[in-house]
C-alpha cells in the first residue's frame, strides 16, 4: 500500500478508507471516512487523523513500559517518582491533544509525537535501570532450548518481577526440588539476571517467540501463566481449549475461563503445578545465549574498540523487534545469517526467535561474540548506549556516521513507541518491517523517507531474495 517508500507507484486501489473517526457527536454516519471521506466533520484531515493515531498507538506502548516500571521504582526516590510523572505527564498531554477540536497544526502533531518518542527513551531507562537494581546486571549465560522434567510451571510474558515473586513464593514452601520454572517468548531474558539465576529451579527455556503459544502450550502437561502480552484468546484458535484449564493470568492480562492470579497469591498456582502430571516430550539438546545487557557489553569497550580499529569489526547490525506470524519474518533471519563474519549482531525482543538458534562464534581474531542479546522489547535501548558510548571514544558527534545499520521487525504498540524514542533521537535509515504500517499514508511516509530516510520491507513475497539485496546495500 506505501509503495513510496521504496519509490514505486502507490496502488490508488487500496484508498478506500482515508481515514476513520467516530469519537465524538459530530461523526458522519459509519464514521468520518467510511465513505472515503478525506475530512472528518470536525474538519479534521486524513493526515492529522492518522497522525492521531499514531500518538495513541505510541502512548499505549509507552503506558506499557510505564506500568512495569511503577512496579520496581524505589517509592522512597523523588528521583524516581519524577520521573514518572513526567512520563505520565506526557501520555495524558498525548490522549487530550488528540480530542475532538484540539489542534489541527502539523508541525505541533510531529512535535508532540517527538516528545512521545522522547519520553519513550525516559522510560525504557527507568526500567533498564529498575531492572538492573532489583535483579543485577546480566551476564552472558548458556541455556538449555526445550528440554524440561517433573512438575513444573511455564511463565510467559515480560515481567520479572512478577517471576521473581513465584520463584520467592516457591522457595519459601520448601517446593525448590519439586517445581521447575520454565521461560518463554519474551521472558527468555530472565536466566541473564544474576539474583533470578540464584532460584536453583530457574531452568530453562521453551518454545520461541509468542505466537506459538497455541501448538506449545497444548504440548505442555505442566501449569502455564501469562503476565503481560502476548496471549491468544480462544476466539483466535480452539487450541486454547487444550489448556485453557491450566493457564493462570496475571494483573491486566485475561482470556475468557483463565485462572487470575489476584494480589501476587501464587499458591493457587504453585498447588495446581502438584497436581498436574510430570512434564514429558522436552527433550531437546538445544541451547541458547542470552544476557548481553548494555552495561555488561560496556566493559567490553576497550575490546570492541580496538577490534573496530583493527578492522576486525567492520559493522554493527541491530537487528530486532517484536515478531508475528508469517513467511515475511524470515527476512531477519536471512539477514542475520548472511552478515560478514566482521559484523556484530545486536538483537533484542522477541524477533530474535527467528535466529538465535544459530552459533555466530566470535569476531575472528577476538574473543567477542558476534551475537549479542541485549533482552527484552524494554531493553532495546541499550543498543543506543552502546552507540553513543563508541561515538564519544571514537570522536563522532552524529550517531548516523557511526557504522552501524538497524533492521528492526514491528509487531504492536510497544515498537511503536521504541521507534519513536529512535526518530527522537534522530537516528536515520533504519529498515523496518516485515510489513509497512497500516496507519501510515503517502504523506506520513513522505515525512518519514524525507527527514529519516527510512525504508520500510513491505511484505516481501521472497524474503530471503529481499534480505540479500538490502544487505548489500547496507554493506556497500
Amino acid at each position: 500500500m506505501f509503495d513510496m517508500f521504496s519509490g514505486k507507484k502507490e496502488d490508488v486501489t487500496n484508498k478506500d478508507t482515508n481515514m476513520f473517526c467516530y469519537q465524538c457527536e459530530m461523526s458522519m454516519v459509519g464514521g468520518c471516512g467510511s465513505n472515503g471521506q478525506d475530512i472528518g466533520t470536525c474538519g479534521k484531515s486524513a493526515l492529522e487523523s492518522r497522525l492521531q493515531d499514531m500518538m495513541i498507538f505510541g502512548a499505549k506502548g509507552l503506558a506499557a513500559y510505564r506500568s512495569h516500571a511503577r512496579e520496581l521504582i524505589d517509592e522512597g526516590s523523588q528521583e524516581d517518582r519524577d520521573r514518572l510523572l513526567k512520563i505520565d505527564d506526557v501520555i495524558s498531554q498525548s490522549m487530550y491533544f488528540t480530542l475532538t477540536n484540539v489542534n489541527f497544526n502539523f508541525d505541533e502533531h510531529i512535535a508532540q509525537l517527538m516528545k512521545l518518542g522522547s519520553a519513550g527513551v525516559e522510560i525504557l531507562d527507568l526500567l533498564s535501570d529498575s531492572h538492573t537494581k532489583h535483579f543485577g546486571i546480566p551476564t552472558p549465560v548458556k541455556i538449555t532450548q526445550n528440554r524440561a522434567e517433573g512438575h513444573a510451571i511455564l511463565v510467559s510474558g515480560h515481567n520479572l518481577d512478577m517471576l521473581n515473586g513465584l520463584l520467592k513464593r516457591i522457595k519459601e514452601r520448601g517446593l525448590e526440588d519439586k517445581i521447575n520454572v520454565y521461560t518463554h517468548s519474551e521472558m527468555l531474558p530472565a536466566h541473564g539476571y544474576p539474583h533470578l539465576r540464584e532460584y536453583k529451579n530457574l531452568k530453562g527455556n521453551i518454545g520461541k517467540a509468542w505466537f506459538d503459544q497455541t501448538d506449545l502450550f497444548s504440548k505442555w502437561q505442566g501449569a502455564i501463566v501469562v503476565n503481560t502480552n502476548c496471549i491468544v484468546p480462544r476466539d483466535k484458535s480452539t487450541k486454547v481449549d487444550n489448556y485453557i484449564d491450566r493457564i493462570y493470568t496475571y494483573d491486566i492480562v485475561g482470556i475468557e475461563g483463565a485462572k487470575k492470579i489476584e494480589e501476587n497469591n501464587y499458591d493457587a498456582l504453585i498447588d495446581h503445578a502438584l497436581q498436574l502430571p510430570k512434564v514429558s516430550g522436552f527433550e531437546s539438546d538445544e541451547t541458547l545465549t542470552t544476557g548481553h545487557h548494555y552495561k555488561t557489553i560496556l566493559t567490553l569497550a576497550p575490546q570492541i574498540l580496538e577490534a573496530v580499529s583493527e578492522g576486525k569489526i567492520t559493522k554493527f547490525f541491530v537487528i530486532a523487534g517484536c515478531d508475528a506470524p508469517g513467511k515475511g519474518g524470515e527476512y531477519f533471519r536471512e539477514m542475520a545469517k548472511e552478515l560478514p563474519p566482521s559484523a556484530i549482531i545486536i538483537t533484542s525482543s522477541c524477533g530474535k526467535f527467528r535466529f538465535n538458534d544459530i552459533d555466530f562464534g566470535n569476531v575472528p581474531g577476538t574473543q567477542i561474540p558476534r551475537y549479542l542479546d541485549l533482552g527484552q522489547c524494554n531493553d532495546s535501548n541499550g543498543a543506543v548506549h552502546i552507540a553513543i558510548a563508541v561515538a564519544n571514544a571514537l570522536g563522532v558527534k552524529d550517531l548516523n556516521d557511526l557504522p552501524v545499520e538497524i533492521v528492526l521487525s514491528w509487531m504492536e504498540q510497544k515498537a511503536v513507541i521504541i521507534l519513536l524514542a529512535l526518530f527522537s533521537l534522530g537516528i536515520k535509515n533504519i529498515y523496518l518491517g516485515p510489513k509497512a504500517p497500516q496507519f501510515i499514508n503517502s504523506d506520513i511516509a513522505k515525512f518519514l523517507v524525507d527527514t529519516f530516510n527510512i525504508h520500510v520491507i513491505d511484505n516481501p513475497k521472497e524474503p530471503q531474495v529481499q534480505a540479500k539485496k538490502d544487505l548489500e546495500e547496507l554493506l556497500a
